[in-house]
């Protein structure tokens, strides 16, 4: 256990050594030493940011059955994804600009989730290129986060560029034809500072003068996507695609009738459509639906291993973190990422035992109490 903090003299908050015991712990440093622009950024939701703070609050409403007398002397959180195996159910989820929280950005994130052995969904909007994140840590595991747009081209080029480093599946977004009003990056005027670009469109995008939206030129994502675009995607590549932004079992079905690999329910963080659900209510239909079929993961609002062990008694196969990564960037670089990483595995540890369960097979829905209505 980090005891670092206890020499400090400087109050706890300011203590650049001090001890962290969660992940809101990051959270607070990180929104005291950001720069206020970079904070709200990365804090964002849409609207009202109701679905947003839902994310965290519905974890707050499920209640667990734990099991007793269950000999939990030995315990093993590994898993696989895709078929590879990784040290336990979280990986990082693909977020943006991480150069804004840390000055090497995503090469730190890709050491750090090296070092944990878990997978890193690389975010099309990094500030390293995905050239420079696999040099960084060329033993990682990772998968590639695409957006499609106007100029299918562009799109392409990156799925080749990826594909040819040895990115294992491609990442859909799908839940941003347009981007969700977030009302501080429009009071702040938020803009990438001059010394950082969107690195894997160095060049692609250099014509424009005109307006820009999140390092690129404004209505550059293509909001026509529909989904025999999942088609045109699965003849460009022999990578599996993971559809991510589904909230719904009628998308579910769609999903796994169009042929891909696995799902991430998400709503993007609460920075899309305000008013849709949290994750984790909408996991249980979507379980349902799926069967099995296909592989079903789930991002937004884990900030705890319980809230991790509540999301694979109901069906997901690994859960992802957005913003906890970026907070440990914001802290301390890669050592940062891997301290928030190693958090939640300890805690995840100590709930799968407490509930009684050894490992991640004898994780189920018996573990959650349904409330009678």
């Amino acid at each position: 256990m980090n005891t670092s903090g206890l020499g400090c003299n400087r109050p706890a908050s300011r203590c650049k050594e001090m001890s962290m015991v969660c992940l809101t712990d990051f959270e607070a440093y990180a929104k005291e030493h950001l720069p206020k622009a970079t904070w709200d950024y990365y804090a964002a939701g849409a609207d009202e940011c109701c679905t947003r703070d839902d994310n965290l609050l519905a974890y707050k409403r499920i209640r667990l059955r734990p099991r007793m007398l269950r000999d939990v002397s030995v315990s093993d959180t590994r898993t696989t994804v895709q078929g590879t195996e990784i040290s336990f159910p979280v990986g990082i989820a693909p977020t943006a600009f991480h150069c804004l929280a840390w000055h090497d950005g995503e090469m730190s994130t890709a050491r750090a989730t090296e070092a944990v052995n878990t997978c890193y969904i690389t975010s099309t909007y990094s500030t390293c290129s995905v050239e420079e994140i696999v040099a960084a840590a060329p033993n990682g595991y990772r998968w590639f986060q695409l957006y499609v747009y106007r100029n299918r081209k562009v799109s392409e080029q990156i799925v080749h560029r990826v594909e040819a480093l040895g990115y294992k599946a491609l990442v859909l977004t799908v839940d941003v034809p347009y981007t969700g009003k977030r009302r501080n990056d429009i009071r702040n005027q938020f803009r990438l500072p001059p010394h950082l670009k969107v690195k894997n469109f160095d060049g692609v995008f250099e014509e424009n003068n005109g307006p820009e939206e999140y390092g690129i030129p404004a209505n550059t994502l293509d909001p026509s996507i529909s989904w025999k675009d999942i088609y045109w995607l699965q003849s460009l590549t022999r990578l599996p695609i993971i559809i991510k932004g589904i909230l719904t079992k009628e998308d579910a079905e769609l999903a796994v009738e169009h042929g891909v690999q696995g799902i991430i329910v998400s709503n993007h963080g609460g920075r899309q459509l305000d008013g849709g659900p949290a994750t984790i209510d909408a996991l249980s239909e979507i379980v349902d639906t799926v069967q099995g079929r296909i592989e079903v993961y789930l991002d937004g609002g884990i900030r705890t291993g319980s809230d991790v062990l509540k999301a694979l008694a109901l069906g997901a196969k690994c859960v992802f973190i957005g913003r906890p990564a970026v907070w440990g960037l914001a802290y301390k670089g890669e050592e940062g990422v891997r301290e928030v990483l190693q958090i939640l595995n300890d805690e995840f540890r100590l709930s799968m035992a407490l509930a009684g369960c050894r490992n991640v097979s004898e994780i189920n829905r018996n573990l959650i109490q349904f409330s009678k209505l």
